[in-house]
C-alpha cells in the first residue's frame, strides 16, 4: 500500500508539473502531505487523483492543481504570517504550514474544523491556529496579515479583508458564483484601494462564503 500511494503521489507531481506549477517548495509540501487522512475512508483510494472530493456538509477538498496554484501564486518566502479563510478539510492549510512562519485559519462548519484540527494534531504541525467564525470578517484582532488566502468563493471582495493585508501583500481568491462564473483572482494589495493590482488567474469552480453578514 505504501509503495502504491508513492507512485501515486509520483504522478500527482508529475501532472502538476505538466500543468504548469514550477515551484519545488510547493510541489515538496503536497508531496509531503498526506492528502488521504483528510477525506472520509471511503475517498482514500482517490487521494492523489487530480480532482476535487467531498469532505461533508456539501464541501469538498480542492483539486491538488487548484492547491498547488493558490499556494504558488503567494510567492512564500518562509517567514510570512498567512490568513486563511475557509478551514475546510485542513489541506490546504497544512501546506502552507510547512511554507510559511504561521497559518490562522477560519472555519465557520464546527464538525469540518475538529476534524481540521485532528489533522493538524496527527500530523504535528504546531504553527496553524484555527478557530470557528464568519471568515468575511477576516480576523481583524490578528490583522496585519502578510497575505490572505480565501479557499470558497466570494461574490465581491471589498476592504473588510483587503485592509487586513500589509501593503505589498498578496490576497488570493475565488471571486464571483456559480450562475456568473467564478475567476481566480490575484490580488497586490497597495495604501489605496484604488492602486491595488488585480491579476486574472483562471475560471475556478467554488464553494459559496457563507456570512452572517452581508
Amino acid at each position: 500500500m505504501l509503495y502504491e500511494t508513492s507512485i501515486q503521489k509520483a504522478n500527482l507531481i508529475m501532472t502538476l508539473r505538466s500543468m504548469g506549477i514550477t515551484s519545488d517548495r510547493v510541489l515538496s509540501a503536497i508531496e509531503y502531505i498526506p492528502r488521504e487522512i483528510f477525506l472520509p475512508s471511503n475517498f482514500h483510494s482517490y487521494a492523489y487523483q487530480n480532482n476535487p472530493l467531498p469532505i461533508g456538509f456539501d464541501q469538498t477538498i480542492s483539486q491538488p492543481f487548484i492547491v498547488a496554484t493558490m499556494t504558488e501564486a503567494l510567492a512564500l518566502q518562509g517567514n510570512e504570517i498567512v490568513l486563511e479563510i475557509g478551514t475546510g478539510s485542513g489541506y490546504q492549510a497544512s501546506i502552507l504550514s510547512l511554507m510559511t512562519r504561521r497559518v490562522y485559519s477560519i472555519e465557520r462548519l464546527k464538525p469540518l474544523l475538529v476534524n481540521a484540527q485532528a489533522c493538524f494534531k496527527k500530523l504535528k504541525l504546531t504553527n496553524i491556529i484555527s478557530e470557528e467564525g464568519d471568515g468575511f470578517l477576516g480576523w481583524p484582532k490578528l490583522a496585519p496579515f502578510d497575505h490572505i488566502i480565501i479557499t470558497c468563493a466570494i461574490k465581491e471582495l471589498d476592504g473588510r479583508l483587503l485592509n487586513q493585508i500589509r501593503y505589498n501583500g498578496i490576497c488570493i481568491a475565488p471571486v464571483g458564483d456559480l450562475n456568473s462564473g467564478q475567476r481566480l483572482k490575484k490580488i497586490t494589495v497597495k495604501k489605496n484601494r484604488s492602486d491595488d493590482i488585480w491579476e486574472d488567474l483562471g475560471p475556478v469552480s467554488f464553494v459559496p462564503l457563507i456570512s452572517d453578514k452581508d
